[in-house]
Formats: structure tokens, sequence, C-alpha cells
């Protein structure tokens, strides 16, 4: 959008041109099949994600690759062995940046504008991470940092306390916890931190509630306070919040710095006191009226005579 507005000042091209190329950007059509809503990044700071599953591989495939030309990446979710091995093919010059069922495709030279904002992610097994790994996807897509941490479940509660102790003193904004099975460990983490826990239910499980319903449940049900949940498997959901709260808390610290700064530079320097002792005053005056010294008394004399006798009076 930006190089759109540069080519219309430098009068490269004509206001309906212009107008033309803004609405391509906001909606682009690819052979009847797809629609691409390329102007979400500019709206909601969350670049569109592409769902593989559904899709045949060589049409998930050019969609991401489209998205890359025209937005400098894209992102693709729910791949399988055929849609990673059609966008090798498809991405062409172009870095490919694995997230176990997800990745981004990056165009050659770009990378996101970066973000203070830090999200943690935590995940109660092993099996949780491919879901988490497409909310770090999404995260480090909109510029911000992430950590993950795996294999922290409640089985073993010891295991938890260190990578999470560890996070807050990281300074994390918000964190996403994933866990199938039981899906207790988001609510463990709620109770115990004052940042905002996303919890991430997880269709690893078996039995009765298994698929991630029990886990779904669990959290929802939850003693802790303030755990926001997503739908199961919704790696990309939790992200997407996730970059929404983290880039909120880095704008408002960015806010903090510039009034600080605004307030020390405007702020009157201080003066060191006056040590001299105060002098005492000679005499008071009205209010508004200079002060006046006084005036030294004068002793009331006699005149004498030349000899000491006193003048007759005239009669």
């Amino acid at each position: 959008m930006r190089d759109i507005l540069r080519r219309l000042v430098a009068g490269e091209l004509s206001e309906d041109e212009a107008l033309a190329e803004l609405r391509r950007v906001q909606l682009d059509e690819l052979g009847g099949r797809a629609r691409l809503d390329l102007g979400r990044f500019l709206r909601r700071g969350i670049p569109e994600v592409v769902l593989a599953a559904g899709k045949s591989p060589a049409d998930a495939a050019r969609l991401v690759v489209r998205m890359a030309e025209q937005h400098g990446q894209g992102l693709v979710s729910r791949m399988t062995d055929a849609h990673r091995a059609a966008l090798e093919d498809a991405a062409v010059d172009m870095r490919v940046i694995d997230y176990h069922l997800s990745a981004r495709v990056l165009r050659g030279g770009f990378a996101p504008d970066r973000v203070e904002g830090k999200v943690a992610i935590l995940t109660a097994g092993t099996s949780d991470v491919p879901a988490a790994d497409e909310a770090r996807m999404v995260v480090e897509a909109c510029g911000l940092e992430a950590r993950l941490e795996a294999d922290l479940g409640v089985a073993g509660l010891h295991r938890f306390v260190a990578p999470l102790a560890a996070m807050l003193e990281w300074g994390a904004d918000v964190i996403v916890v994933a866990a199938g099975m039981d899906g207790v460990l988001p609510g463990l983490v709620a109770g115990l931190v004052d940042v905002p826990v996303i919890g991430l239910p997880v269709s690893t499980g078996y039995g009765r509630g298994g698929a991630g319903e029990a886990a779904l449940t669990t959290m929802l049900q939850s003693c802790s306070t303030g755990l926001v949940v997503v739908n199961i498997d919704n790696g990309v959901g939790a992200g997407a919040a996730a970059v929404l709260v983290a880039a909120r808390a880095a704008q408002g610290r960015r806010r903090g710095r510039s009034t600080a700064t605004t307030a020390s530079a405007i702020a009157p320097k201080s003066t060191r006191p006056k040590t001299a002792a105060a002098k005492t005053r000679d005499a008071s005056a009205p209010p508004g009226r200079a002060k006046i010294a006084p005036r030294a008394t004068m002793a009331a004399t006699t005149t004498k005579s030349s000899h000491g006798k006193p003048r007759r009076r005239r009669p």
C-alpha cells in the first residue's frame, strides 16, 4: 500500500489506477477458485493463513506463493507430506520455514517489522507441539518474539516450574499453553501467573473424551479466573490472540517511555538551595513598599549664652 501511495505522489499512477491497485491489494482472485484477503494484515496486524486441509497440494502451494509475492510472506497450516512437496516445488527462489505441519514462505530479502511483544508457548506433551508450533508461526510472522518449551505436563509437576519461571523472567506478555488428554496444564499455569493465559486444547487422547473434547471441557471449567480458551487444535487462533495481546502491551510500553521522556525534557531543572544565613531585618514595611532604613535619633540640645548666663527676657 505504501508503494502504491508513493507511486501516486510521484505521478506514476493516476487516481483511478491507484484505486484499482488498492482494490486488488485488498482482494485478489486466483483462477476463480480462491479469493485471497491480502488486506487483512493492514486491518488487523495478522496475515491470512492458508488452510491446506481440503485443498489440493498444487492449489495450496499456489495460494501461499502468491501471498509471498504480494506481501513478502505466505502462511499455510495443516499440511500433509504431499502439500509440503508441492510447496517446495512452487516456492522457487523463496525461503521456506517449517513449523511441523505448518510453514512460512518468505520472499527474498523480506522480514516482518519487529514488534517488542513477547509470547511464551508451553506444551503439556510432545504430541501437542504441532498445534503449538502453528501458534508460534503466527507470532513470528507478525514480528513478535516467541519461545516454546515442550513436555511440561502435570504428570510430573517438577518439570514445568523452572521453564515457567524462566518465561516470566524473560518478560513474556502472554502465555499460550497447549494440552491434550485431561487438559489441566493451562488452568494450573493461569493460577500461578499474573499475565494473560490462552488455553489451546489439542486432540491427543483416547477413549471417552478423546479427540480433544475432554481437554476443551476441562479448560472451560477451570477454576483459574481469566483463562481464555480457543477451539480444539486451533493454533492459528491462539497465536492470533497472543499477537493482539502482546502487541498492545508493547504499544503501552512505548507510550509510557515516550511520556516519561517528554516529562523529563520539560521538567524544570533543580537548583541548589540557598545556604547563606538570613539577614536580620532592620525595619519592617508594609507590603509593596521598599524597606527604609531607620533614621538615627538626634538628642535635643540647649543653646547656651557666651558667658553661661541665661539671657534676660526683653520687656
